[in-house]
């Protein structure tokens, strides 16, 4: 298997042949982003999001013959991953993104701690402005691109990113600092 075919590529193996290595490829590829993405909806619940990636990417491998290459395999999974987090914010009769389950043990990296601390902060925002900074930020998706994996409108998608943006900027200048621990 080359780590060199583009996604393009990995795809058509997996529809026309079923190569689930050309499949495991793609995983690789995007697991990390996927993961992320679904971290920060969750607002840091690390086994809800486990469990909504795994499930995007189970759906993308059930139904990737149906991906039509009108934008990228990455947006499209970014899709799936939203609408899964959805069914699952929608299914839970209160809300469960505010669990903090996770601690921090002294040898945590500086990565990792500013990892968590962005989820934390994330929890401060409404699941709007999560996804819509997520994407932008964390994912380097156009405002276009949100609009099209969300289903908000372009002009609603800049309302929500500059909403969350000044959120975020008015908590971190805050004097004395927040102190993001769970209630």
């Amino acid at each position: 298997m080359s780590s060199h075919s583009s996604d393009g590529q990995l795809i058509t193996r997996v529809v026309t042949v079923n190569d689930q290595e050309a499949f495991a490829e793609l995983v690789q590829r995007y697991q990390s982003a996927i993961r992320q993405f679904c971290r920060r909806l969750t607002a840091g619940d690390y086994f809800l999001a486990d469990d909504i990636a795994q499930e995007t990417f189970w759906l993308a491998y059930q139904k990737i013959s149906t991906f039509q290459g009108k934008g990228s395999f990455s947006s499209w999974l970014h899709t799936i991953a939203y609408r899964q987090f959805l069914k699952h914010a929608g299914s839970q009769s209160t809300e469960v993104y505010e669990d903090d389950s996770h601690t921090l043990d002294e040898s945590t990296d500086k990565a990792m701690e500013a990892d968590i601390m962005a989820e934390k902060l994330m929890k401060q925002l409404s699941l709007a402005e999560r996804v819509t900074i997520t994407l932008s930020y964390s994912a380097g998706m156009s405002h276009q691109e949100i609009a099209d994996i969300t289903g908000f409108a372009l002009g609603t998608v800049k309302s929500h990113i500059k909403r969350g943006k000044d959120k975020l900027t008015s908590i971190v200048q805050q004097k004395p600092p927040l102190t993001l621990t769970p209630q």
